[in-house]
């Protein structure tokens, strides 16, 4: 053993400076002096296997101190250990750098979202500031205007409902001014007439409410939907002279005597009665026209807001939706990162612990069983076949040796033990 010993002290003493050529020969010395000292341990000890055992932890013991002590060998073999630590640092780095670009745009969104909530306030006091061309008027006056808008409407559904029905179908009894402008029981009796006689009178004033609708687009036309307006009230007023002419005739026949003139428009132009049915239509037609128009307007003002605040929230659902996908992948990120810092730390601990290499071990280990079995061969004066069991025995115990310690072919290239250099 003096051998072994006197060549772990040697390697103990020698300079870890000498550089890799030099660290390299002394590999090969090594081995060579380590072969001769297995072959005098088995010399010694007769190749017995048992002691074998003992010899192979020492020169395994010694082995490892050696590298522990070896700074050279050392830093060589920790490189991979430190290159990748370096990665695993510059990984984390961008993780790191990531996250804080992802908070970085997450506020900014939340502060655009801050911003529309403010603007969904505002826009309705200060539709211009959002380039919004409404009038700041409140929604009382879109409201006062429907109020004022839904009787006129029934007004004018009652007027021409029984205006119709006297001027087409009624056979006139009296000569009352509300018999010609009023029948209660014009819907039922046009019904009672037929479903077509009801039908119609009932869609007359849609027409008219029609002709109000147009009044109100054409108004965004210019000077052309200027003289289409005109055009449209000409007819309208036509319309409800017709209807006037008509039911004035039923009555004048109803009252001529056998020497009265046929009834015709200067008869009808000179009676009060005939403008009177003119204009509690027509009149009031143009009054639900304007209210209608004005109705509208509001409407638009109030639809340009609204539409522009559907806009915003639409828009501030995207966005959340966004925060919400960039927070998941801020989420992976960090579990990335966990990750990596877990690495970091296990390479950090391997590099303040000492590596050896298994492989390197176990061409030692070799060295030193080649020097143990060739005493056996050479030195023991014995029969053949004991020579080969005892080799085989001390194979055997070499092999259950190398496995004990994790050293076996199965084994990592390196192998890493946690005691500070």
């Amino acid at each position: 053993m003096k051998s072994l010993k006197s060549l772990i002290s040697i390697r103990q003493k020698a300079s870890p400076d000498t550089g890799e050529s030099s660290n390299q020969g002394e590999n090969s010395a090594s081995q060579l002096t380590i072969n001769d000292s297995g072959y005098e341990d088995s010399k010694r000890s007769n190749g017995g296997s048992l002691l074998l055992k003992e010899c192979l932890e020492n020169v395994y013991q010694g082995f490892k101190e050696r590298c522990r002590k070896d700074e050279y060998y050392q830093r060589k073999i920790k490189e991979p250990y430190v290159k990748e630590q370096e990665q695993q640092k510059t990984e984390l780095l961008r993780k790191n750098t990531a996250i804080e670009i992802k908070e970085e745009e997450i506020s900014r969104l939340t502060e655009r979202i801050n911003k529309i909530d403010n603007d969904r306030t505002d826009v309705k006091s200060n539709p211009e500031k959002y380039g919004i061309d409404a009038d700041k008027k409140p929604k009382a006056q879109f409201y006062m205007g429907l109020l004022v808008l839904l009787p006129i409407t029934i007004y004018l559904l009652v007027f021409y409902i029984s205006a119709s029905y006297s001027a087409f179908f009624k056979d006139f009894q009296t000569s009352l001014i509300t018999d010609k402008i009023f029948d209660g029981q014009a819907l039922t009796s046009a019904a009672k007439d037929g479903w077509l006689e009801a039908v119609f009178v009932i869609t007359i004033p849609f027409s008219f409410m029609g002709l109000g609708y147009l009044v109100h687009m054409f108004q965004k036309s210019g000077k052309s939907g200027k003289i289409k307006i005109f055009g449209l009230y000409v007819v309208t007023f036509i319309f409800d002279a017709i209807l006037a002419f008509l039911i004035e005739n039923k009555i004048y026949n109803f009252n001529k005597t056998l020497d009265s003139p046929d009834f015709n428009l200067p008869i009808a132009f000179s009676s009060a009665d005939f403008w009177g049915i003119i204009f509690a239509g027509f009149v009031v037609y143009i009054i639900w026209g304007l209210v209608f128009d004005f109705v509208m307007e509001e409407f638009e003002n109030i639809d340009k807001i609204n539409t522009y605040i559907r806009k915003l929230n639409e828009e501030k659902r995207n966005l959340l939706k966004t925060i919400s996908v960039i927070e998941d992948q801020i989420n992976l990120l960090k579990n990335d990162i966990a990750l990596i810092t877990g690495k970091i730390k296990e390479l950090q601990s391997t590099i303040d612990s000492f590596v050896f290499s298994n492989r390197e071990y176990q061409l030692y280990h070799s060295s030193y069983l080649r020097g143990w079995l060739l005493a056996i061969s050479s030195e023991l004066h014995i029969p053949r076949e004991e020579k080969d069991n005892l080799i085989l025995s001390c194979s055997t115990v070499s092999r259950e040796f190398l496995d004990s310690h994790g050293i076996g072919e199965s084994a990592d290239d390196t192998k890493i033990l946690n005691i500070a250099i």
